[in-house]
Parts: C-alpha cells; structure tokens; sequence
C-alpha cells in the first residue's frame, strides 16, 4: 500500500501498512526531554517502574533556563540530573549543548525514517532530516520512558508543493509565515505537513529546519522533508564529527522510509510560488496574524532577538552579520546561537565580530527570552522584532509588551534603523 513519510515510518514499526485515522502502539527510536526532565521523573516514579525502558533512547538536554535563574530552577536541573545517574543515561547534556532540537540534529539523535519523541513543542523541527518528529506531553513521555511504548493516530498528510526560487532577503521564515497567513494556525491541525517540489532541492537543512520547526505552529503533528542527496550530504558530514557519536552503524536503513512512495495520498496539496514571496511579519499576538512587511514598516522596536530552534543557526547569524556589517545599531540586538557548536563556529568564522562590532550583544547557548524567562525579556510597552517562533500575549515578559516575528535579516535591519525595517537595502549595499 502507497504511504507518505509518516504513514511509512509508523507502518513499519508497526509491523503492517497504515492509513490515516488508525490508532496504533508503537516503539519510538529516540524520546528528549529538557528543563521539564525533573517533572517527567516525579510522573515515572509514579508508575512504579524502577528503571527507564531503554537508557540509550533517552536523551536530555537543558535549555530553557540556562543558566538557572531561581533556585526552583537550579534544583530542577539537579534532579534531572541526579535521575540520569541513577538510570546511568549515556546522552545527558545538561547545560553544556544549546538548544535541544539543534543538539538533537548535530549528535545524529534525529535521523532519516524513524520516530522522535520530544517533550517539546517544537520537536516537529526533526523532519527537516526525514524523520518523523513528534510533540508530546510531560505525562505521555513518563509513560513512554516506563513501557518503551506510545499510542498514536496516523495523521492525514497536507502536501505544501513549492515551486520557483527564495530571493535575496526572502528566506524560509518567510515562507512559513506566509503558510500561517494562508492557512491560519490550525490549517493543518493533526496532519503532518510534507514540502514537496522543485524548490526543496535548493532549501539548505538550515532552512528546512525552520520550515518543520514552525510546522506544530500550523497546527500540524510533524513537518517532513523528504530525504534527498542534501539530507545525506549534511548526515555523512555530521557522521564523521567527534561531537555526534549517536549515529547507529545502521542509520542509512531509514533512507527509504523518509522518502513517499510516488502515488502516496494526500489529503490536500497547497502550492506556493518562491518568486512571489515577499518579506512577512507575524504581527502581535498572534502567530497567524501575518502581512506583508510593507504594511508594518515603521513600527518601532525596543530591541530584537536573534536565535532559538527557529533561528539560531550559523546560517541565520551570518546572513544578520552581512546586513549590519559596517553599520550601528540603534536599538540592543540579543544574539543567542541556538548551541555551542554553532557559537564557536561563529566565532571562527568572524560573525560575531562582525555582529558585535555593530553592537549586537552574544549570549548563551540557549533558548534565552525566547519564552520570557531568561535573559533579555521585555517589560511594559516594550515591542521586540524576534526570530522566533510565538509572539503570544506575554510570551517574552510583560502581558502589555508585543512580539513581531521575522527572518534573521529583517531583526538585523529593525535593530540598524530602531523600527521594522526590510533588509534588501542593507544587503544590496553590503
């Protein structure tokens, strides 16, 4: 029977062929958590399970409040990590990794055709690498760490079929929030997103990591791209990393699960031209309320933030640093490099020099304010240009403070002119 990525990847675990609205019961091949790991540890003491079901499947790593910011915190972190001794867990990172979804990525944890759990919303980021990434809950993850089990509905699939080309300043952020003004944030409620077309060969990882991660912002239960010869490119390079030693001798089996089958139904296809695409904004508080960039040039900001599991990729710095190469910033641009993997390239590579040289300020590591616990949050009447992915009432601090969402490049050119600013004028004279 013709499948799509995730009808596949859920067939095959579960032993038989598929199809959308079935309920099956599944083992996953890797399950993160983060700062919530402490919480998800007092709901499996409660199962009465002495021991997690399989300690190389478990991985945790801390991000949300890094460093900690109460004391609450800080003994969450100690919980978590005592938990890991005591289970003898091989993959705890603690505070020492960056943001878990990118650190999922770079260590080989998230890889072609199989089934990634995450304690995180935003653990849908996973199929920009062909798997199949899937958010749940703290409850649901105890469960899992007890029995090596989950049950889940085998989603419908929504095609996205893209065509055309990204043009300098427009960049996949900007194709993802034109998805949510086109499909409103429960456009694809419970289906997983698959972006298909000829353009997709030409989205760098980078990219397609921002299309999936914002895929659970459409509603969606994943967001796939299919394995192709990039994806394999950026594996075979990671797999030969000191850093990623997760990768199973066997991780190439998964090729043909990551992949649909030519006749695999849809139960929607939605196209997009990449020519037409101009530069969008998600405008408070909403992640939906999208418009042109046009229509809120102008707009004043207080400061902007570069990073998160959206954002916060080598790529996204670098392309910030050519728009504020030369120049100054008027308003403070908080930059936090969504690992330390990422970081310390940035630094070999001179852009955060460059960055900071316009007065941008380097940070953690981490997901930083991006929730509105650490680091540079927002207070009262305070407006924030983000490269993030929610902009919802409070989200970043103070409930009268506004969030507008963007790419890299307009965040770099909002905080050179202290408004909204497009930043094809900055490029084209870099």
């Amino acid at each position: 029977m013709p499948g799509t990525v995730s009808e596949k990847v859920l067939g095959h675990l579960a032993g038989r062929p598929v199809r959308p609205g079935e309920i099956v019961t599944v083992e996953p091949h890797v399950v993160m958590s983060h700062d919530n790991t402490s919480f998800i540890v007092d709901a499996f003491r409660e199962t009465g399970y002495p021991r997690v079901w399989d300690p190389e499947r478990l991985v945790v790593i801390f991000d949300h409040c890094v460093p900690a910011t109460d004391p609450r915190h800080a003994q969450n972190h100690r919980d978590a990590a005592d938990f890991a001794r005591e289970q003898g867990l091989p993959h705890f990172f603690g505070t020492t990794a960056g943001v878990c979804h990118q650190v999922m990525c770079e260590r080989g944890f998230a890889l072609p055709g199989t089934l990634v759990l995450g304690a995180d919303s935003h653990s849908t980021l996973y199929g920009a690498l062909g798997a199949f990434g899937v958010p749940i809950n703290r409850t649901e993850m105890a469960g899992v760490w007890a029995t090596g089990e989950i049950w889940l509905k085998v989603p419908e699939s929504l095609r996205i079929q893209l065509s055309g080309r990204l043009r300098p300043g427009v960049s996949a952020k900007d194709l993802v929030l034109r998805l949510l003004r086109e499909l409103r944030a429960d456009g694809a409620a419970y289906q997983t997103l698959e972006f298909h077309g000829p353009a997709v060969a030409g989205l760098s990882i980078s990219e397609r990591m921002t299309l999936c991660n914002m895929a659970v912002e459409l509603g969606a239960k994943a967001g796939i791209v299919p394995a192709d010869a990039r994806t394999l490119d950026y594996l075979r390079a990671r797999r030969g990393t000191p850093e990623a030693r997760a990768f199973p001798a066997d991780w190439e089996q998964g090729l043909a699960r990551a992949v649909p089958d030519p006749d695999a139904r849809y139960a929607q296809t939605h196209r997009v031209d990449l020519d037409a695409l101009e530069p969008q904004v998600a405008c408070p508080h909403t992640v939906d309320n999208v418009t042109d960039l046009s229509a809120v040039a102008g707009t004043a900001v207080h400061q902007g933030y570069l990073g998160s599991c959206t954002n916060g990729r080598l790529e996204d710095l670098a392309l910030a640093a050519d728009v504020v190469r030369g120049r100054t910033l008027q308003v403070p641009l908080y930059v936090y490099p969504a690992s330390v993997e990422v970081l310390e390239q940035a630094e070999a590579q001179g852009v955060l020099s460059t960055l900071r040289a316009a007065g941008a300020e380097v940070m953690t590591a981490s997901c930083g304010p991006c929730f509105g616990t650490v680091g540079a949050t927002l207070g009262a009447g305070q407006v924030c240009i983000s490269s993030s992915n929610r902009n919802f009432q409070g989200r970043m601090g103070h409930a009268q403070s506004e969030v507008y969402l963007s790419s890299p490049a307009v965040v770099a050119a909002s905080c050179l002119a202290g408004e909204i600013a497009d930043a094809r004028p900055y490029l084209e004279g870099a």
